[in-house]
């Protein structure tokens, strides 16, 4: 895993407010910020609802261009408009399963730690072949050669970040990557939850 440098917190820790912009009931709220507060079991971290102005702002829309699950990378959610969301949990409510609740909230929360994609890693990037990549993403999501070359086939700069000496395909913040796309045929897993890897990364960046 790692951290886009420009975009960490200070290593002294991170203690955010959390907002919701819409009329999630108080169990959906609180059952939200459990799991972004799932990070603190190894790291400085702390995620508190407020009423008032918060700095994480929660949404739940559907549809559209802000539509999907979404997250504003570390200290970028201090520069985004005070009436504006910066992070979004498309339709989630009570009835989302335990699973979707690991999987998703705490990838995004991720996100608002400053940990980008861990799939957009040279030593992953480089895994996958470019014609078949333009080829699935073109019929299953309807993207461009540039949209694929943007989204699946740019590593981020080394340079830019700091990380584990290699990238793990089973970290929170990596896509499962299909083996039809893959110059090996085999798969790249992703992750459906914070690994040890996750964790021991997030506890050096913020330590307790």
């Amino acid at each position: 895993m790692s951290v886009l440098i420009p975009r960490r917190w200070p290593a002294g820790g991170v203690r955010l407010t959390v907002g919701f912009l819409d009329d999630a009931p108080a169990d959906l709220r609180a059952r939200i910020v459990l799991h972004m507060n799932a990070w603190a079991k190894s790291a400085n971290v702390s995620f508190v609802e407020t009423r008032k102005q918060a700095q994480v702002r929660i949404a739940r829309i559907a549809g559209g261009d802000q539509g999907g699950y979404w997250s504003y990378l570390g200290t970028d959610i201090l520069h985004i408009e005070k009436d504006q969301p910066t992070m979004n949990l498309e339709a989630f409510t009570m009835a989302t399963s335990e699973s979707e609740f690991k999987r998703v909230v705490r990838h995004e929360t991720g996100h608002t730690l400053g940990f980008p994609h861990e799939h957009m890693r040279r030593q992953l990037v480089e895994l996958i072949d470019r014609e078949r990549a333009v080829q699935y993403f073109g019929e299953t999501q309807g993207w461009s050669e540039d949209e694929v070359e943007q989204q699946v086939l740019t590593p981020i700069e080394d340079g830019s970040l700091l990380g584990t000496p290699r990238s793990d395909s089973n970290s929170i913040m990596c896509y499962e990557i299909p083996g039809e796309i893959t110059k090996s045929g085999d798969p790249i897993a992703g992750g459906t939850d914070i690994d040890e890897l996750d964790y021991e990364f997030a506890g050096s960046l913020y330590p307790k």
